[in-house]
């Protein structure tokens, strides 16, 4: 924390600039892909309804695989994309994140957005699970029984946007935390919980820049 002020203080002393998500990446919008186009083995697929079922925030390899006929019509995901999902059945899970840090180019669908950037793709996605961003996506989704938020709206959310150096020493944190929290015995697991979300909203909540 002692090293993010310093950072904070060195680089940005008049405060964080909020920019706007379709300011700083392109947000690609999936198409295609259902779950009956799942092959054995092929190019790796992130299907959008496994991001709430089966993904982490991070992911290196795919639970899916689709034929190479088909993923030539399907967009393309590269390392350090971020898949995140438009849809959902409540404004909790809708816009779940999934960094891809795998080394092959893969593929993802309808329902998804994916979002190209050249910023700390976990710093991102640390961010996109915050309280403030909740608040943000709340304002922009549309629908009663499937919830939705569009790409168009999406790229309206405003993103504290810390010098690279400042996304590092956040997400190195965090990184470490999730992993003490994922060695914690399960009676300690809630309380541990909520202690890494307080953190995680602290590091990503900035004074904004004046």
């Amino acid at each position: 924390m002692n090293k993010i002020k310093k950072l904070l203080t060195e680089l940005c002393p008049n405060g964080v600039e909020y920019r706007l998500l379709g300011e700083i990446a392109e947000l690609v919008r999936g198409n295609g892909l259902q779950k009956k186009d799942f092959i054995e083995s092929g190019v790796g697929c992130i299907h959008y309804g496994q991001i709430y079922t089966f993904y982490g925030l991070f992911a290196a390899t795919t639970k899916s695989f689709v034929s190479h006929e088909l993923a030539r019509t399907l967009r393309k995901v590269n390392t350090n994309d971020i898949v995140i999902t438009n849809t959902s059945e409540n404004v909790e899970d809708v816009c779940t994140p999934v960094v891809w840090l795998g080394k092959d180019e893969i593929v993802t669908g309808g329902h998804a957005t994916i979002i190209k950037h050249g910023q700390n793709a976990k710093y991102l996605a640390y961010y996109f699970m915050t309280a403030e961003f909740a608040n943000q996506k709340r304002k922009l989704a549309t629908g009663t029984k499937v919830i939705d938020v569009s790409a168009t709206n999406l790229a309206k959310v405003r993103i504290p946007l810390p010098p690279l150096a400042v996304q590092g020493e956040i997400v190195r944190i965090l990184d470490n935390f999730t992993t003490e929290l994922e060695a914690e015995l399960d009676a300690e697991l809630e309380a541990r919980k909520k202690q890494y979300e307080y953190y995680r909203d602290q590091l990503l909540t900035f004074d904004r820049q004046t």
